[in-house]
């Protein structure tokens, strides 16, 4: 199937692209760094986004450091890092943003995973709600907002060095959290301008659940017009078949070769850099850079930083295969802990969604 193929060409390709940077986590700076914190009880908000209070060593070579805020100190740190650095070492802060509540999280919670898992998330929606490519509740708008403020905050107080570049999902969800998050912030003078680039492969793990079918090229350049798209980056999505999904594995490759078209692409006096993605694919990005298991609520924020380095080696050419999902044709029986599908409908591989791209 074309679609399947070009699945793993895309995977390979990864492979052999991101093997050529290894990717470290830096702890010791947040408290989602630390086996202690909880991350089902960490509130971004209440944290100053889980900036350890801590003095740093490249203080000393700051005359005036007393009178800076902790972030302002803390930027000065990654600044003096990456100055000591050789060419093939760069260091930068990755503010992972979750997307607020979609309709397809509520959906979730209102069948049950199990039941989601194998029937309800590979149909469009029902009656009351469409979760393809899901769009915010309310609740997620209200998350996004809540960003909103705090970043409004961590600028006015902590005097933060804003983002200097942004990355975005191309799934509705992403995009729109995006949008209010960081549009009409007062943002310090020389600021970047808000213009985040749409990257494919900071999309949602590729499952068959119709939420993670993105919508086409021609709708997120509606949406938002001012906002680039990279380069190659289809009118339709090519990836998604309602057939196979990405293994974890095959995730983590996609996940490296995105960084990779992160770091080491511009200078090294820009190294803040902010990521609105899926919980899916935020883990993914946790694991390719070594860090802890740490699962975000929707809306939530996490910054971590990160060393990157090039190193010289052949790269590797293997890919990683995708999975066959099947799933029930009808509504299932479920258990807590299991889907069953009723006697009468065996499970199928065959996409159940049909048409809902002809209302767009």
């Amino acid at each position: 199937m074309r679609l399947s193929t070009l699945g793993s060409a895309l995977v390979g390709l990864a492979v052999a692209q991101a093997s050529t940077i290894n990717y470290t986590t830096v702890t010791g700076y947040f408290l989602q760094d630390e086996e202690s914190t909880d991350p089902t009880t960490f509130d971004y908000t209440a944290e100053n986004f889980g900036l350890i209070g801590r003095a740093y060593p490249a203080d000393k070579e700051h005359k005036k450091h007393g009178s800076l805020t902790q972030w302002e100190r803390f930027y000065h740190q990654v600044t003096k890092l990456n100055e000591h650095s050789p060419k093939h070492v760069e260091y930068k802060v990755l503010f992972l943003g979750r997307h607020g509540e979609g309709w397809h999280n509520a959906a979730e919670s209102y069948y049950g995973t199990p039941a989601w898992n194998c029937y309800w998330s590979e149909l469009n929606g029902n009656s009351t709600a469409s979760w393809a490519d899901a769009d915010l509740t309310p609740g997620g708008i209200s998350q996004a907002l809540k960003a909103n403020e705090f970043w409004q905050k961590e600028i006015n107080e902590q005097r933060i060095h804003a983002p200097d570049h942004y990355y975005v999902s191309p799934m509705t969800r992403a995009l729109k959290t995006a949008n209010l998050t960081f549009t009409g912030l007062d943002m310090p003078k020389h600021s970047a301008a808000f213009k985040p680039t749409v990257k494919e492969l900071f999309r949602e793990g590729i499952s068959v659940h119709t939420c993670d079918h993105r919508r086409s090229r021609s709708y997120i350049h509606d949406l938002f017009p001012h906002w680039p798209i990279e380069h190659g980056f289809t009118e339709e999505d090519e990836l998604w078949n309602g057939v196979t999904a990405e293994s974890s594995g095959a995730q983590d490759v996609r996940s490296a070769q995105a960084l990779g078209d992160v770091f080491f692409t511009s200078s090294k006096k820009k190294p803040f850099v902010s990521i609105t993605s899926h919980s899916g694919e935020i883990s993914s990005i946790l694991r390719v850079i070594g860090h802890r298991t740490f699962k975000l609520s929707t809306g939530a924020v996490i910054p971590v930083l990160v060393k990157a380095e090039k190193v010289d080696e052949e790269p590797a050419t293997s890919s990683v295969p995708w999975e066959v999902s099947p799933h029930c044709t009808e509504p299932p029986v479920t258990s807590v802990t299991a889907c069953v599908c009723p006697s009468s409908a065996v499970p199928v591989t065959t996409p159940l969604a049909t048409g809902f791209w002809d209302d767009f």
